[in-house]
């Protein structure tokens, strides 16, 4: 478990994050983060899950169907083929089957949209797989040119999710 507060000059008060983490296992919550007017605290418990990335052999496969481009949001339908065509222009896939989330709640802004810059340790969404929630990261850096999928998507194995200008 990790605890952080961010005022130090208050006091540490055991008791009451005693309390918290009984609430916690009572609820199967694995993290909480508390604010107030002068002290954060963030707890989490149980251990950080840690996703490996193997580069799979890429299988030659029939042609698909033609499939009409997805417009990104706030975007215009010229960008697809744009990027379609050019060398620079790689796919971020998933690395597993689940469901897709943008965002970490429904309250909360994308991970990234169209415009977006990343880093290859970018969070760029999260994949939920059997009521796990895996944060999948950019592997790449350059700028989001398209988002392929909408939240809340059934996704498969190596689905292209956006489409990267690699920089």
């Amino acid at each position: 478990m990790s605890a952080e507060k961010s005022d130090q000059a208050s006091t540490f008060d055991l008791e009451k994050f005693r309390e918290l983490v009984e609430l916690m296992e009572k609820h199967d919550l694995s993290d909480v983060s508390l604010k107030g007017e002068n002290q954060h605290w963030r707890v989490k418990r149980g251990a950080e899950q840690v996703i490996p990335h193997y580069a799979m052999p890429q299988m030659p496969a029939a042609a698909p169907a033609p499939v009409a481009p997805a417009v990104p949001a706030g975007g215009s339908p010229a960008a697809a083929p744009e990027a379609a065509n050019d060398p620079n222009v790689v796919d971020i896939v998933s690395p597993t089957v689940g469901t897709f989330y943008e965002s970490p709640s429904p309250d909360d802004p994308a991970f990234v949209k169209v415009g977006s810059k990343v880093s290859a340790d970018t969070t760029v969404c999260l994949i939920e797989a059997m009521k796990v929630f895996n944060q999948i990261q950019a592997e790449v850096s350059g700028t989001i040119v398209e988002v392929l999928v909408k939240s809340g998507d059934a996704i498969d194995f190596g689905q292209p999710l956006f489409k990267v200008k690699i920089s």
